[in-house]
């Protein structure tokens, strides 16, 4: 997801294919498969693939994203998959959760640095003590030495700037990540932002 208007995302999820796999994201598999599935917030779900395979982990899940055309291909593909999963249509940089989670789900929510700030500033607080802030994205340094993504450092993520923007929680893992992508002309290596931290057991 970047910072296409609403329209123009409805407008490249109104086909009937699917724009992006639906696969769950290499990455969340990893690094969630072996989480005790408790409640979970997919923010910037797309088309919902990590909210479908998380909800079939067992997940309560809350998937929101601000295309309903994208919610729709996501309702689609759980009912498919035989599962439920909240849809919420809303503004990422606006949303918040009824209750606090036990995960929350960043995954390529591309935006500009004030917007993206401000989602992770809001999505930190929303965290039950022990709960995991999972991020995955396209990082700054793809637009010049890696592959595919935005072509605009402005809707890419920095590392450092990711990590200082969680205060409070403390960082398990931060790393520029590689990810290999097949193409035509052969494997070509993308480079993203992967940071996971949570929020301390003891904290109130």
């Amino acid at each position: 997801m970047s910072c296409m208007t609403d329209k123009e995302w409805d407008s490249r999820y109104a086909t009937s294919d699917y724009v992006w796999t639906v696969k769950v994201n290499q990455f969340v598999e990893r690094h969630l498969a072996d989480l005790p599935p408790a409640s979970a917030v997919d923010l910037g779900a797309g088309e919902g693939r990590n909210a479908v395979w998380l909800a079939k982990k067992g997940w309560t899940v809350t998937a929101v994203d601000f295309s309903e055309a994208a919610l729709d291909k996501g309702r689609a593909l759980a009912a498919e998959h035989g599962v439920g999963i909240n849809f919420v249509q809303a503004d990422a940089t606006r949303y918040r959760p009824d209750n606090t989670v036990d995960l929350v789900v960043l995954s390529y929510l591309q935006l500009e640095t004030p917007d993206r700030l401000t989602v992770l500033d809001h999505a930190r607080t929303w965290l039950n003590p022990g709960g995991t802030l999972f991020l995955i994205a396209h990082d700054q340094t793809n637009v010049s030495r890696g592959y595919g993504g935005p072509p605009a450092e402005a809707v890419c993520y920095d590392l450092d700037e990711t990590v200082a923007a969680l205060v409070g929680l403390d960082v398990a893992l931060a790393e520029v990540a590689e990810r290999q992508v097949e193409t035509a002309d052969g494997p070509r290596t993308a480079l993203d932002t992967l940071v996971i931290a949570r929020r301390p057991a003891d904290s109130d």
